[in-house]
């Protein structure tokens, strides 16, 4: 149980000077709310509209490539501080791992999960229009 004294405390320390500061900012802060103080207010743009607005699936699917790539990004840190010690296995592992997510990233690029604009198909209509 000696080990955990420290942790212990150091948790105590945290949430009394949160509740201190919460209580204090109650205590001496002003109280003039106006209906502009009170409306919801995110990214420097007032809120206009339903936020159960729908959104496109490429939406959705660029949002989980980018977690995936990502956190497959996060495995190189450890694999960059142990490579000398990994040696060429390691080198040789890390340029599959490179591979995978190069066939990865070009079959969602060849799918036009990452094309943003109209599909192909309009763009030769517009295309043969305009000529």
């Amino acid at each position: 149980m000696d080990g955990w004294l420290g942790v212990v405390i150091m948790i105590a320390l945290g949430v009394g000077f949160a509740g201190v500061m919460i209580g204090l900012s109650i205590l001496l802060g002003p109280r003039n709310p106006t209906p502009e103080k009170l409306a919801p207010y995110e990214c420097g743009m007032p809120a206009v509209g339903d936020a159960r607005e729908r959104h496109s699936v490429k939406f959705y699917l660029v949002a989980m490539i980018f977690l995936l790539f990502d956190i497959e990004i996060a495995f190189l840190y450890p694999w960059a501080v142990a490579l000398r010690d990994l040696g060429w296995a390691g080198f040789v592992q890390l340029v599959t791992f490179f591979l995978i997510l190069t066939v990865g990233y070009v079959y969602v690029w060849r799918k036009g999960v990452l094309d943003w604009g109209p599909p192909a198909r309009l763009r030769r209509q517009v295309d043969r229009k305009a000529a």
